[in-house]
C-alpha cells in the first residue's frame, strides 16, 4: 500500500510537469487592464504627443510605440503607468496645439514627454516657416509638461512615408521634403536642449523589408515601432535614473 501511494504521488507530480504553467508575474508586478505594470519605485508618468504614428494607426493600441516603451520600462522594474496620449490620425501641428487645452492635462506634470509631429504638415503642403513656428510652440508646451526640464522631453523625427506602398513610388519627391521638415524640428529641438532621436533611417528600411509596414500600406507595423523603441528606451531610462 505504501509503495502504491508513492507511485501515485510521483504520477501526480510528473503529470503536472508535462505542461508549462502559465506565466506568473514576480511579486513586484501586477496586471492592469491587460498591461503589466511594475510596482517598484516611484510612479513614472508619460505623456505622448503626436499624430497617427503616436496612436499606432493600423496596429493594436498596445503595439503603438508609447505602449511598447512603457512595457520596456516596466521590464526594467520601473513603476511605469499607462501612457497619456494626445494624438490623432491626420493631425497637423496646429491640430495638436488646438486640442491640448481640451484634454484635461493643463497644470499636470509628467516624468517625461515624447513628441512626434509634422508628417501631416508635409502631406498637406503646409508652409515650412509656419511649421517651424508651430513646432516651437508645441515643443515649449511639451517642456512645460515635463516640469520645465528639457532633458525629460524626447522628440522623434518624422518617418519617411515615401517608401511605403501608399506613396506609389513617389519616394524621390517625398523623402527630400521629409528631410526638410526634420531639419526644422531638429534645429528647434537643439535650441531648447531636448533629446532628439532620428528614426527616419529605420522607416526607410521598409523599402526592402515590407514587414515594417502595417496592413494599411502606410503606417509602421509593430515591428517597426519595436525598432524605434530599441533606440528610445535606453535614452529615456538614462534620464529617469
Amino acid at each position: 500500500m505504501k509503495g502504491l501511494r508513492v507511485v501515485l504521488i510521483a504520477l501526480i507530480i510528473f503529470s503536472g510537469c508535462t505542461k508549462k504553467p502559465d506565466y506568473i508575474p514576480p511579486a513586484n508586478i501586477v496586471a492592469n487592464g491587460g498591461n503589466i505594470i511594475s510596482t517598484m519605485g516611484n510612479p513614472i508618468t508619460y505623456l505622448a504627443l503626436g499624430d497617427s504614428y503616436t496612436i499606432g494607426q493600423a496596429v493594436e493600441p498596445t503595439d503603438s510605440y508609447p505602449y511598447q516603451l512603457t512595457s520596456l520600462l516596466t521590464a526594467r522594474s520601473y513603476n511605469a503607468q499607462s501612457p497619456t496620449i494626445i494624438a490623432g490620425t491626420g493631425w497637423t501641428t496646429a491640430d495638436l496645439i488646438s486640442v491640448i487645452p481640451n484634454r484635461n492635462v493643463n497644470g499636470k506634470k509628467f516624468s517625461f514627454v515624447t513628441l512626434l509631429i509634422g508628417v501631416n504638415d508635409q502631406f498637406q503642403k503646409k508652409s515650412q516657416s509656419v511649421y517651424r513656428t508651430q513646432f516651437a510652440q508645441v515643443l515649449n508646451t511639451a517642456i512645460n509638461f515635463a516640469d520645465g526640464d528639457s532633458s525629460k522631453v524626447f522628440v522623434l523625427s518624422i518617418p519617411d512615408w515615401g517608401v511605403t506602398p501608399f506613396a506609389n513610388g513617389q519616394d524621390g519627391v517625398i523623402g527630400p521634403l521629409i528631410d526638410q521638415f526634420n531639419a526644422i524640428n531638429k534645429d528647434e529641438s537643439q535650441k531648447r536642449g531636448v533629446n532628439y532621436l532620428d528614426i527616419t533611417d529605420i522607416s526607410r528600411e521598409a523599402a526592402m523589408d515590407p514587414s515594417l509596414i502595417a496592413a494599411d500600406g502606410l503606417h509602421p507595423s509593430a515591428k517597426m515601432y519595436g525598432k524605434w523603441m530599441q533606440r528610445l528606451e535606453p535614452l529615456v531610462e538614462k534620464k529617469l535614473k
